[in-house]
């Protein structure tokens, strides 16, 4: 095992008093030289420092990504171990880059050892375990997806300069052997965000004080990416280009370690995995937490080094796999999370003493060389361990067959979702009307098709359940026969948008299904230019026998006076080739079975939503940010973002829909609510989400009514152990579910949907009781409605019979009111499509079905 000098400690002692520790209360600053947090060797002179590029050392200030960037550049301009590649681009346009780490030699045959590496996996290929000599390890090394916790991606330029500078006796073993993916920011755009609002609060002498406003960001902080998701719980949905960029370089080399840098709370020390015992995936192999414990032993040595307080085993979790540390665990790789206390500036006050950036970035120095270290005396344990993994894998016809539900658009993102993680998916021939698909088993695919219902541990650190059909709402079945193997089964090389041919000009209409999930971007192109459209709410026969379900669209063309025939006819191609959704041209109105186009009774005028999406104070970033992505990223549809402050003095006229997530709304005031109170009248819709209902109902907004659930300990007097008081009280909380609701297939907020079954992801206990109306409670939660996750104790007794939505007439508007969050995290097509259809068709719904 590889240790510090003791010289580079003593060094420090004697001549860094100005970094404080834990414990030390100087706040001043003085110059930290590169002893301070790197071995003292021999290192090429050729090779620029951070310091002697920056100007100043790495902990004065806080690294923007361009600095970050431009000093990787640089050092793979200066190194022959180093290739930066380009992966990706974030949504800012900032480039995402690995800098490959290897010794030259094995630079030259780069491509040859990454297909040995990969051909080490393959049962296939001609490598052979005795081989093991020849075949490269890979490490993934990454910083900062959290953007805020920014002391990883500012050790980052201090662990590549390491890579890249320091003498062949150091490296030579690591470099030799193996190949380092390193990726110096996982997340650019916050990481940009925080550095710039961290360093324009800085005092010249620096203040430790957790009430000065350095240490208090503005919303939405610097945590997450530029559409304010959590990066790090998106590996496994992968929405993002941040994600997707990552694991297909993730797939495209197979490492045999990755690592995650983050940060946590101030008052902690620092964490190194494995973490809570109890709580690991149960597919997750048993060796890989032996090795997960073999690497934390040079983790635990490298900070006894430096005198740095850790631990390990306990607090954090291996279950989600949607995460950076968890999510190479269900591939064959070991995953590994570092958590340092946060300085969240640059000086703080902890209950271990003062915390500097500096001494922050340290840490993560120290671990980032530690890892080095464990990678290169277990590399064999290690490429044994992926290899038994992958081989063990053997082709069944054990699978599952999902079917597409008549919605291409939903169940290609399904597709392509799977095909980002590298899984084989067959489709059935040609000749079916409803198109299956069948998917091989693999520890992968059980993890995220398989429900789970029970936990040896019943706390979670994030989600307890993941199934991805029920995130898309496409019904699937395990089936152990496979695919049929009479060749009509093809494979799916790439599923891509299928082009359709543009339509002919129309006599009288047009008609558009509501079925595909990307109508809706469809409906609003052609609002947004100005169209007269119209909603059928009943499902009929056109005149040449075509059905067509409630929630078509109609779009006729003598009624549109803003353009001719030949001018509408126009748009509507130019929508069909931005949206690939085929419209029907119909030359009456008379239809062969229902209600003709022309009826009041059948048809409903829309109008263009024009959205204000309330943020800000205690708004949830998290619930505003998938929102704002959903409508302007998949759909086009430009939103405002209304600051709480600013809405008491806004011209609210202007907005017919405005939405209010998760989250507190005190800072709305009462300029604010009678704002919101005036505005609501007819032809108006407001949502709300889980406790903006609850605030909407309190403030005369919504008539929604909130279930109090019996607390099934509060009349129970048996005495507990206090050591057990977290867990039990851990045990009541709803960290995430998935529950199947029943909805109302006529109502105008299920148009589009085929079956009523619908499964909802639920996070939190709060519960709606049923509307009075018999119309207002389109979504509705039945008996024994789990279908996957940890369900408190008595939940889902309590949770039978309440409403997932509620329907209110106030002042002529309509108030929807989600019990739930419907766009969870990105990836929930299912419920999206409810509450697309609240924007939309609201301000159909009648009067008299309201609440």
């Amino acid at each position: 095992m590889r240790a510090y000098p003791i010289f580079a400690l003593l060094l420090f002692l004697c001549t860094c008093v100005s970094a404080p520790l834990p414990g030390q209360t100087s706040n001043s600053e003085a110059p930290r030289p590169l002893t301070y947090y790197l071995p003292a060797l021999d290192y090429n002179p050729a090779i620029t420092t951070p310091e002697e590029f920056l100007g100043w050392q790495i902990g004065d200030w806080h690294l923007s990504h361009d600095l970050q960037l431009a000093y990787m550049r640089l050092l793979a301009s200066q190194s022959d171990r180093i290739v930066l590649e380009e992966i990706g681009r974030t949504y800012e346009d900032r480039p995402l880059v690995n800098l490959i780490f290897t010794s030259p030699a094995n630079h030259a045959k780069l491509g040859e050892l990454r297909e040995k590496h990969l051909g080490w996996n393959d049962r296939n290929s001609a490598v052979k375990a005795n081989m093991i000599d020849e075949i490269p390890a890979i490490l993934y090394q990454g910083f900062s997806i959290h953007g805020n916790e920014a002391s990883g991606g500012n050790a980052a330029p201090l662990v590549a300069y390491y890579l890249a500078a320091a003498p062949a006796s150091a490296v030579g073993k690591l470099l030799d052997n193996n190949i380092v993916l390193f990726d110096p920011c996982y997340n650019p755009d916050g990481f940009n965000r925080f550095a710039s609002w961290a360093n324009v609060h800085k005092n010249k002498n620096l203040t430790a004080d957790g009430a000065d406003r350095e240490y208090s960001e503005a919303f939405p902080g610097g945590r997450t990416n530029h559409y304010w998701f959590d990066l790090n719980r998106d590996w496994l949905p992968v929405q993002h280009p941040e994600s997707r960029a990552r694991i297909a370089q993730f797939h495209k080399w197979k490492p045999n370690v990755l690592t995650d840098h983050h940060e946590m709370g101030k008052d902690a020390t620092f964490f190194f995995m494995p973490g809570e015992p109890t709580r690991v995936h149960p597919l997750t192999p048993k060796i890989n937490q032996e090795l997960t414990y073999k690497i934390g032993q040079y983790h635990a040595a490298a900070l006894d080094e430096i005198g740095s307080l850790y631990y390990s085993g306990e607090g954090y979790d291996d279950f989600y796999y949607g995460k950076g540390s968890t999510y190479p665990d269900i591939n064959g790789c070991v995953g590994i999370l570092f958590e340092q206390a946060s300085s969240r500036g640059h000086l703080q006050e902890t209950e271990n003493g003062l915390l500097s950036f500096a001494f922050t970035i340290r840490n993560q120095v120290a671990t980032a060389l530690s890892t080095h270290a464990a990678f290169a005396d277990l590399r064999n344990n290690l490429l044994t361990y992926q290899r038994e993994f992958h081989l063990a894998q053997n082709v069944t016809s054990n699978g599952y067959l999902v079917d597409a539900d008549g919605d291409a658009g939903r169940t290609r993102e399904f597709i392509q979702m799977l095909q980002r993680h590298q899984v084989d998916i067959r489709q059935d021939g040609p000749g079916r009307n409803a198109p299956r698909y069948f998917v091989p088993e693999t520890p992968f695919t059980k993890a995220i098709f398989d429900p789970i219902t029970t936990f040896e541990d019943s706390l979670f650190y994030d989600v307890s359940t993941f199934v991805m059909p029920h995130a898309y709402n496409l019904p699937y079945e395990r089936v152990t026969t496979g695919a049929p193997r009479n060749g009509k089964w093809q494979h799916i090389p790439n599923v891509s948008i299928q082009s359709v041919p543009t339509s002919a000009p129309a006599d009288y209409a047009y008609l558009l299904s509501w079925d595909d999930y990307y109508a809706a971007k469809a409906l609003y192109q052609l609002l947004a230019a100005g169209v007269n459209v119209k909603v059928s709410s009943r499902p009929f026969r056109a005149a040449d026998g075509q059905s067509f379900s409630r929630g078509t669209i109609m779009v006729p063309v003598a009624n549109n006076q803003t353009m001719d025939p030949a001018e509408l006819h126009r748009l509507i191609n130019e929508v069909e080739g931005n949206t690939h959704l085929a419209f029907t041209p119909v030359s009456t109105g008379t239809v062969a079975e229902g209600l003709m186009l022309g009826s009041r009774d059948a048809y409903q005028p829309l109008r263009q939503p024009k959205i204000a999406l309330l943020i800000d104070g205690g708004v949830s970033s998290y619930d505003a940010g998938e929102t704002w992505h959903l409508l302007d990223q998949r759909f086009g549809i430009p939103i405002t973002k209304l600051p709480l402050s600013r809405v008491g003095r806004t011209d609210l006229s202007r907005y017919n829909t405005i939405i209010m997530v998760d989250g507190s709304y005190n800072d709305l005031g009462a300029a604010g609510t009678e704002a919101l109170k005036r505005w609501l009248g007819p032809g108006n819709v407001l949502i709300t989400q889980k406790r903006a209902s609850s605030w909407a109902a309190a403030n005369g907004l919504a008539n929604v009514r909130t279930r109090v659930a019996p607390d099934p300990d509060r009349n129970d007097n048996t005495r507990r152990a206090y050591a057990s008081a977290e867990k039990d009280s851990g045990g009541k909380v709803l960290g995430g579910a998935i529950f199947q609701a029943q909805g109302d297939l006529t109502h105008p907020l299920l148009f589009g949907m085929r079956r009523p079954e619908i499964p909802v992801f639920k996070r939190s206990t709060l519960l709606f009781e049923p509307s009075s109306n018999a119309y207002a409670s389109p979504l509705m939660y039945r008996e024994k409605a789990l279908l996957s996750g940890y369900s408190p104790r008595g939940f889902e007794q309590q949770l039978s019979n309440t409403a997932a939505v509620v329907v209110s007439g106030i002042g002529g508007g309509r108030t929807i009111s989600f019990a739930d969050n419907p766009n969870f995290r990105g990836h929930w097509y299912g419920t999206n499509r409810v509450f697309l259809n609240a924007i939309f068709f609201g301000a159909t719904v009648d009067g008299s079905t309201t609440e």
